[in-house]
């Protein structure tokens, strides 16, 4: 149910971001298709309305963003996503990987913890609404 995304795919991924965070905080199949463009960029789409993009440089990586659509929240899928991109991470190489998550979303910190990310550092204030940024981490398993 989890398929590499690439140059095919920026609009359906939009339409899962869009879906899933509000509109100012959205990206749409332009963003992505550039993110995607990137070197080490790497996307997974998940069947049942999932995305996850990631990138990799030298021995670190960093979750650029995941999103579920609302009505399959809850069912796995973020953590199935999350799951092959650490694996993938980590067989490109990254012996580290980051992200931020809003301080508030508590499903997400949640997620993360359980799958052994810590903080290691805050950004104050640094979402449009103005709440906070955690900045989680966590080490990635030799390949």
């Amino acid at each position: 149910m989890i398929e590499e995304a690439g140059a095919a795919h920026p609009s359906v991924l939009a339409a899962i971001h869009a879906a899933a965070f509000p509109p100012p905080d959205a990206w749409n199949a332009g963003v992505i298709a550039g993110h995607l463009g990137m070197p080490g960029v790497f996307a997974l789409l998940h069947k049942s309305g999932g995305m996850i993009m990631a990138r990799v440089a030298a021995d670190e990586a960093e979750i650029l963003t995941l999103a579920v659509i609302p009505q399959a929240r809850r069912s796995g899928i973020a953590r199935a996503l999350l799951d092959r991109a650490l694996a993938e991470a980590t067989r490109r190489g990254a012996a580290r990987i980051f992200l931020e998550v809003a301080a508030n979303n508590s499903a997400a910190r949640a997620l993360y913890a359980a799958c052994g990310f810590t903080q290691a550092g805050a950004r104050p204030r640094y979402y449009a609404d103005g709440s906070d940024a955690l900045l989680l981490a966590r080490p990635l398993a030799a390949s």
